[in-house]
């Protein structure tokens, strides 16, 4: 009987799964604790390798999870559908509603357009327009749509520059492409996938706590994330940009593809007027408070405040969509595009939340931050520093979207034991995974455009080993300075909700 690569790394994870909950003893009274380090393993190796299909190995803990004794049929259920997952569905039907009306290119376009002329303003133009698409859409998208207009402005570029110099630009552009992508995911809770993941299992983990608002993130992390895309334009500019040989690109080589798409359509208005209002009713829907600045939330004006979620939002936009009719007669979105929607991402999420919900209840977080912690008297800035290196160095080489789920719950479990605010180690973990310059397996804009160019593996490692650094230091930097008073932490208190 033949076996091919996929066979052996399904095997494989079985036979790891059963060494482990064979050998291996945490608690003889409690052996639920090594059931839920088995499967967490099991799932871990058929992610990172991909064996099955991520969504059907997402959702192994239906079975495992009851058939093993660690969680009920209806808690491991229950963790699969949660508000996280409705703001993600929802966020992303505005984007499939963009895209389908070809709106994102129009912003793409008219920001590059806007910026400037000369190389380095052009790069800009380009990590600008990938930067804020990626905050309101799947950056895997942003990086897809973005490509074909990279390409279309090099072929452009070369009957007015040398070829060398074209090339080491187009190095820039695409690089730059990518990080734009993933620094601009940072920015919002709906950006990137383990903003959300964190979202949910920090809720999971210490259900009285506040909660982590969308205008609170975005409040945050989008300085971070503007500083975070200065470093890479400046890195990019003095490894890659020609800085002798180019002039000020031609403006028609921008102009002409912002032509080819005419004037703005009814639809594109109405999309982009309900856009905006999604952004604003995230941004405003609870008070923001900073020192004595104070805005209070629309979401006060109602009966019950504490029963809308960001999540609620987007589903309420998603479903004006599908009311709004376009001049054709049909609604601004159709079902036929709606299912387009990345499910395997949604089951995840699922995976992830179920997972994280069996290591908090059976205590195997704390069991393995106890562990960590015993016999270390490192200080809490210490382990932010470690564990925030860390993750950016290991989803350099696995999804960071996986990895996320996996390595929070512990994370949480470290800051239990340690009794370091759970934020102080959360928020940077899940920003490092996001983080990830240096190869291109790293985030899936590297691999889109790693795979859609001639760029060589050294080209992106050149430049993401010193942002990968940088990326790390003000991340701790921004959350010691600015995050505590956003998020309304003392670093040096331990707060009672994460006692409980």
């Amino acid at each position: 009987m033949k076996f091919n690569k996929k066979s052996l790394l399904i095997i494989s994870g079985l036979i790891l799964f059963i060494l482990f909950i064979s050998f291996v003893r945490i608690d003889p009274d409690r052996p639920e604790l090594v059931y839920t380090a088995g499967i967490a393993i099991l799932m871990a190796f058929w992610w990172v390798t991909e064996a099955l299909p991520i969504g059907i190995t997402s959702l192994l803990p239906v079975l495992l999870f009851p058939a093993f004794g660690v969680l009920s049929s209806s808690d491991t259920a229950a963790a699969y559908i949660n508000n996280i997952i409705f703001l993600y569905i929802g966020g992303f039907i505005m984007a499939l509603a963009m895209e389908k009306w070809n709106l994102h290119r129009r912003i793409a376009l008219f920001i590059m357009l806007k910026i400037g002329r000369k190389p380095v303003t052009l790069l800009l133009g380009f990590m600008l327009a990938g930067y804020f698409l990626s905050m309101w859409m799947s950056n895997t998208a942003t990086a897809m749509m973005m490509v074909p207009i990279c390409l279309s402005v090099l072929a452009s570029l070369k009957s007015y520059y040398d070829a060398a110099d074209i090339k080491n630009f187009g190095k820039s552009l695409f690089i730059g492409l990518a990080y734009a992508c993933s620094i601009g995911g940072i920015a919002t809770l709906i950006g990137t996938p383990p903003n959300l993941s964190f979202a949910r299992i920090f809720k999971l983990t210490y259900p009285e706590a506040p909660e982590i608002t969308f205008s609170q993130w975005f409040i945050f992390s989008l300085p971070l994330s503007i500083v975070v895309l200065g470093f890479a334009l400046l890195i990019l500019y003095l490894i890659y940009v020609p800085k002798k040989g180019m002039g000020a690109v031609p403006n028609t080589v921008i102009m002409d593809s912002y032509k080819k798409l005419g004037k703005i359509s009814n639809e594109e208005k109405k999309v982009l007027t309900l856009f905006i209002l999604m952004a604003l009713l995230w941004v405003f829907r609870s008070p923001i408070s900073i020192g004595n600045f104070y805005i209070p939330g629309w979401s006060l004006l109602f009966r019950e405040p504490s029963f809308l979620n960001d999540g609620t939002v987007a589903i309420g936009i998603a479903i004006v969509l599908f009311l709004i009719p376009s001049r054709s007669g049909q609604s601004l979105m159709d079902w036929k595009t709606a299912v387009k929607l990345p499910w395997d991402i949604v089951l995840l999420f699922g995976g992830g939340f179920a997972l994280a919900q069996a290591v908090k209840d059976t205590g195997l977080g704390l069991w393995l931050g106890q562990a960590v912690t015993e016999n270390s008297d490192t200080t809490a800035l210490e382990m932010v520093s470690i564990l925030t290196a860390g993750m950016s160095l290991i989803t350099e080489f696995t999804s960071n979207t996986a990895t996320t789920e996996m390595v929070l719950p512990i994370v949480a479990g470290i800051a239990s034991s340690a009794e370091i605010h759970p934020l102080w180690l959360m928020i940077p973990v899940t920003l490092a995974a996001s983080m990830a310059f240096m190869f291109p397996i790293a985030t899936p804009p590297n691999a889109i455009v790693f795979g859609s160019s001639p760029l060589k593996m050294v080209d992106m490692l050149k430049a993401g080993i010193f942002l990968d650094i940088i990326a790390v230091i003000l991340i701790i930097l921004s959350l010691y300075f600015w995050g505590q008073s956003i998020f309304d932490f003392d670093l040096s208190v331990f707060p009672e909700w994460a006692k409980k």
